[in-house]
């Protein structure tokens, strides 16, 4: 089992950054890529950007140029800048084990950009 708990949400204006944590423990070792999703009010749940055991990284096109993710031992990071009120979500971290196709999900950490 893999434990994952997010950090680092909270209320920003337009144009401001933040930056989410997310803490993985148990079997960690199995984690093959991490990801960072978001789920806005009325909306499904989209893949906001996801980084392999090799450091390789996609991005959602909305976000692409202004955030990136950071991967370090058993952590994962979202470096959000140039905030938008359209970035409002409850961001979730993920992580992927390819052998038997498993998701851990956090819980979510929200993220409030508004004026």
């Amino acid at each position: 089992q893999v434990q994952l708990v997010e950090s680092g949400g909270g209320l920003v204006q337009p144009g401001g950054s933040l930056r989410l944590s997310c803490a993985a423990s148990g079997s960690v070792f199995s984690i093959n890529a991490m990801a960072w999703y978001r789920q806005a009010p009325g909306k499904e749940r989209e893949l906001v950007a996801a980084i392999t055991s090799g450091g390789r990284t996609n991005y959602a096109d909305s976000v692409k140029g202004r955030f990136t993710i950071s991967r370090h031992s058993a952590a994962v990071y979202l470096q959000m800048n140039s905030l938008k009120p359209e970035d409002t979500a409850v961001y979730y971290c993920n992580g992927h084990r390819d052998w038997g196709a498993i998701d851990y999900w956090g819980k979510g950490t929200l993220v409030t950009v508004s004026s």
